[in-house]
């Protein structure tokens, strides 16, 4: 196949265009080349989604299936009216932030309450406020699905991780347990968690175009514990974790934020309210060949991945600092009971 990949310099893009060039498939990446090179076997075209005419420069090539992954409304749309009449398969990749409701566990694709799309010219309001990117990526997946209708493969990713990660999101858990000694560890051990390695959801993004996969999906592995998250990512680093579990209200009190950012504990978000953010119902992803593999593969090569890189020696962009997790540790100590 003739595959257009739209980025593909980038983590989830590029894992995707690579995966595709290995397929054997004639794999064009198309980005403005500021952010990360392609991967090698692929054709790099240069464009500038924000112009109005920033996809001329693929005018005059044809390309059975085309992938995107933008949050932008305006680039979608552009995209679309420009590629999509000759287009057999397009799969864009939404979030699974796009749901209104995060606090009812299980829920399905199918059922599930959606967000009103952004305004049709809002990109700058997609990129300033987080409170916008479930939001906009309605208003991209409702362009992609009106122009492209039964041609199109909508996949709404839960946590993305792996390798190449930018965010630290996951990449804080290896570390830190291969690191050893007492690890806060956040909640409750039951509390849900749901995340999909960058090169599985890669291979079924290029498995849907192959396939000819349509409709709309939630793409993230089946739920299970934290604990269990924990422990699989020991055994994938080698150690077997000395777990301190901390409770939200004592984490809410010492200021430790969820989720991402400075100060925080990644794949913890706080319950009631968010019971249902990490426990997806993905049966139907699993069904039309999503395949998710081992994590302790994966949090074996995210650990090589960061040391490889020199990651490991940076401040990450989630987590806690070893004197943070430590003045946290002591204070739950320390507490009255």
């Amino acid at each position: 196949m003739r595959v257009l990949v739209l980025g593909g310099t980038v983590f989830l893009s590029r894992a995707t265009a690579a995966h595709a060039a290995a397929r054997g498939h004639e794999v064009t990446c198309a980005a403005r080349g500021s952010s990360g090179e392609p991967p090698a076997g692929t054709t790099f075209v240069r464009v500038d989604r924000d112009a109005p005419d920033g996809l001329a420069p693929l005018a005059d090539r044809e390309f059975d299936a085309v992938i995107d992954v933008a949050r932008k409304p305006t680039q979608v749309r552009h995209a679309v009216a420009a590629l999509a009449g000759g287009v057999k398969h397009w799969t864009f990749v939404s979030t699974i932030s796009v749901y209104t409701d995060q606090a009812t566990p299980g829920q399905s694709v199918r059922t599930a309450p959606v967000h009103e799309p952004l305004a049709a010219e809002a990109d700058a309001a997609a990129e300033a406020d987080m409170e916008n990117y479930g939001p906009a990526k309605i208003s991209c997946e409702q362009a992609v699905t009106d122009a492209l209708g039964d041609r199109a493969a909508v996949l709404r990713a839960g946590l993305i991780v792996g390798p190449g990660d930018p965010s630290d999101r996951f990449t804080y858990w290896p570390l830190r347990l291969a690191r050893g000694g007492e690890v806060l560890a956040p909640g409750a051990p039951e509390e849900a968690v749901q995340l999909v390695d960058v090169r599985d959801l890669a291979a079924w993004i290029v498995h849907c175009a192959e396939e000819g996969v349509v409709g709309t999906f939630d793409a993230t592995s089946p739920a299970f514990p934290r604990a269990e998250m924990l422990a699989r990512v020991g055994a994938g680093v080698g150690v077997e974790p000395e777990l301190t579990w901390v409770d939200q209200d004592f984490l809410a009190a010492q200021q430790v934020n969820e989720w991402f950012g400075p100060r925080s504990l990644p794949l913890w978000v706080p319950l009631p309210q968010y019971a249902g953010h990490l426990s997806h119902d993905v049966s139907s992803a699993l069904a039309a060949g999503l395949v998710v593999r081992d994590l302790e593969e994966t949090a074996r090569d995210t650990l090589a991945w960061a040391r490889e890189t020199g990651r490991d020696q940076q401040p990450l962009r989630a987590g806690l600092t070893v004197a943070e997790e430590s003045e946290v540790l002591a204070a739950w100590r320390s507490r009255p009971v």
